[in-house]
Order: C-alpha cells, then sequence, then structure tokens
C-alpha cells in the first residue's frame, strides 16, 4: 500500500500510561500531529505530564485517565471509561502502545466495536509466571506496528503472529530540528554551563532514562579504563523516582576515581544542544533496544556513535559507516572504543557523521514513520469489523 494520507480521515484514541518523557510519548504526539494535518481528530488518553501541553499545540485532544495503574480493579474500570469515550467522541480506531492500557482498550474496543491497533514498542521481558500472557495483548492489534525488525521477528516467535499481520514501521526523527545547521546561538554554551563543563572539553554523552539495563554503570566503568584521561562522561535523562540507582551510579564512580568526570544532569528539554555538544554519544543498553531513537537522533546530528551490539542498533548502526558497534555489557571493548573514536581527526569523524545523517534522512523520519502509520489507520479501516 503506498504511503500517504488516508483515503478518509477516522477519529483515533491513543491509549499510554502516561505523557511524561521517552520515545514512546514523543511517537504518541508525532503520530496525533500526523492525524490532525491529514483532517483527523486525534485523541491521546493517558495518566497525563508534562508532555500534555505539547500535545494540545498540535490540536488533539488530551483525556486524563489513571492509565499507568496496573492491577485488574484499575484496568477493568479503564475499560469502562473507555468505552464511554469510544462512545462519546465516536472513535473509529483505538491505538494501543503499552501493556496495562492496552488491556483496557481492548476490552473497550470489542464492547464498542471499534478497531484496535497496536504498537509494540519493547522486548518485553518475561522473567515470571504468565508474563507471556500479560505481555501478548501487544500482540492482538488487528494490525500491529513492529518498531523494528528486532522486533517484528520477536512478535512471530513468541506470540505466532503471522507476517501478513504485522507491519514494520520504524521509529523516525525530525531532521529539521535534529540539524546541527539549526543550532546556534547560546543553546549549546548554555548546556555547557549548565552541566559544568569546561570551553573544549572532550564530552562522552549518553542519553536515556536512569534505569539499570541502559547501561550507565558500564559507561562509567568504562571511562574509569580508557587511555583518555580528560573525557567527560554525560549522564542525560530523567530518573523517574529512581533516585537509589542514580546514588549509585556516584558510589561507583567515586570507586573508580572518576567522580569529577561524571555529570547526572537530569531532563534536557534540549536534546539537539545536547547532542551537538557531545564529542561522541554513546548507547551502552544491556538488554536489547527494541528501537533505540537516540541512536538515530544523534546520527542526524552528525555525530559518532558507539551503540551495543543487538536489538534495533543493528539495524540503524552500520559499524564503520555510520558509528560503530561493541558487545553489550563489555566495558573493556566500549573503552578501547571511545579512546579509538577520540583519537581520531575532526575531519574523520565528520565524514562519517555526514554519513550517518544521510542514512537517517533516506531511512529513519518522522514524516516516513507518520505516513506509514497512517496508512495502517487506512488499511484497518477499509477492511471492516471490529477488534
Amino acid at each position: 500500500m503506498s504511503h500517504g494520507a488516508p483515503s478518509r480521515y477516522p477519529t483515533v484514541l491513543q491509549v499510554l500510561p502516561a505523557l511524561e518523557s521517552g520515545g514512546v510519548e514523543r511517537g504518541t504526539l508525532e503520530i496525533a500531529s500526523a492525524i490532525q494535518e491529514a483532517g483527523g481528530r486525534a485523541l491521546v488518553a493517558s495518566a497525563g505530564g508534562r508532555m500534555a501541553a505539547m500535545l494540545a499545540r498540535s490540536g488533539a485532544e488530551h483525556i486524563t485517565l489513571p492509565l499507568a495503574r496496573r492491577d485488574p480493579l484499575s484496568v477493568w474500570r479503564n475499560a469502562a471509561a473507555l468505552e464511554d469515550v469510544i462512545a462519546r467522541e465516536r472513535v473509529e480506531i483505538v491505538h494501543a502502545r503499552s501493556r496495562a492500557p492496552a488491556w483496557a482498550a481492548w476490552l473497550a474496543a470489542r464492547r464498542t466495536g471499534a478497531r484496535f491497533v497496536t504498537t509494540y514498542h519493547g522486548a518485553y521481558n518475561e522473567n515470571v509466571p504468565f508474563k507471556r500472557q500479560y505481555n501478548a495483548i501487544m500482540a492482538r492489534g488487528r494490525l500491529v506496528i513492529a518498531i523494528s525488525g528486532f522486533i517484528a521477528e520477536l512478535i512471530q516467535q513468541r506470540h505466532g503472529v503471522p507476517p501478513a499481520r504485522i507491519r514494520m514501521i520504524p521509529r523516525g526523527v525530525d531532521t529539521a530540528i535534529f540539524d546541527p545547521a539549526r543550532v546556534n546561538g547560546d543553546r549549546v554554551p548554555r548546556l555547557a554551563r549548565a552541566w559544568r563543563l569546561e570551553d573544549g572539553q572532550t564530552t562522552i554523552v549518553l542519553p536515556g532514562r536512569l534505569t539499570r539495563w541502559k547501561g550507565q554503570g558500564v559507561l562509567i566503568q568504562a571511562l574509569a579504563r580508557m587511555q583518555n584521561r580528560e573525557a567527560v562522561v554525560v549522564l542525560v535523562g530523567d530518573d523517574q523516582g529512581r533516585s537509589r540507582y542514580a546514588g549509585e551510579l556516584v558510589a561507583l564512580a567515586r570507586r573508580l576515581n572518576v567522580e569529577h568526570r561524571v555529570r547526572i544532569v537530569g531532563n534536557c528539554d534540549d536534546m539537539p544542544a545536547a547532542l551537538k555538544l557531545s564529542d561522541v554519544v554513546v548507547n551502552a543498553s544491556t538488554d536489547p533496544e527494541a528501537f533505540g531513537r537516540v541512536v538515530i537522533e544523534a546520527q542526524a546530528m552528525a555525530r559518532p556513535v558507539v551503540a551495543t551490539d543487538h536489538g534495533g542498533a543493528v539495524e540503524t548502526v552500520i559499524h564503520g559507516v555510520t558509528g560503530w558497534r561493541v558487545r553489550p555489557g563489555d566495558a573493556a571493548e566500549l573503552a578501547i572504543r571511545l579512546d579509538a573514536v577520540l583519537a581520531q581527526g575532526a575531519e574523520a569523524r565528520m565524514e562519517m557523521g555526514t554519513q550517518a545523517r544521510a542514512m537517517v534522512q533516506d531511512r529513519f523520519t518522522v514524516r516516513a514513520m507518520q505516513d506509514a502509520t497512517l496508512d495502517v489507520y487506512r488499511e484497518v479501516l477499509g477492511e471492516g469489523g471490529a477488534g
């Protein structure tokens, strides 16, 4: 099916736990904007958060519900609330992006006849009994959007979903916003001052929420092993209440005698400037990333990227061409690679960054993601039937 605006413009309700921060949340806003631009009506139900104001600016509407709650009673109550929303707002498509809200949305869609679509955003773990059954709701969409080839294969293997029901739509980056030529003025110096970085200081940036599997600890261990003794690591991301883990990272840096070269800076509202400030961007996730949007954002900013060799990064980082991949959890290999990257001349790093940005513009844009998702909506509307 060709990309582009659907022949009819539905009312689409996207559901997710909250609108605080993260790739799922940004994708929700980008699709809401595309629906509005196409002449449809975009609704988003969540518990709210700081990104709700951004949603309103696109013309979409937010409906506040306690969708972050996972207990069965809350799911049942949320299903009833969503059923009312679907009927009142004449919702034609319900698009679920997270598991607990998806269970409520699936029940509501079955009761109302709305089409049910899912985006499978994560390589969800199955480390407790019945977890696969809980995760399986994300594979129950009439069509299931996989955010990478890695996830498309996982859906088939774990849940037996036939390829005919899967649509692989990679995440995208807005290359007009993530454009090194457009990040100017005081944006980069302002961040450098806020993060206590000296002028021209070599900077290694790891963007990502503070959680153990994102590999911040691996990067700190690599920093201690590096031959380069001037580089500073900047950990950019919200701890989302995980202050204990942040404390562990501080203690690790102190134990390895690199605490003066580590900055834990929290959430950043200007990621293009944060990436431009970096000499190299790291994705050190110890578990496979379903996609890893940070990688393509860094590449769009023409930054050298070092990522772990699994999950979505295998599809977004061409080793030695648009970046480098290293073994997951291997601090020694990461240290060697970072030293090698930083030892390169600026011209060589710029050449790789240029190739990386060109790849992103060709394969991983927000516009392509938006158009492909609108095609999914058109396809499910053309099928008829609920669920």
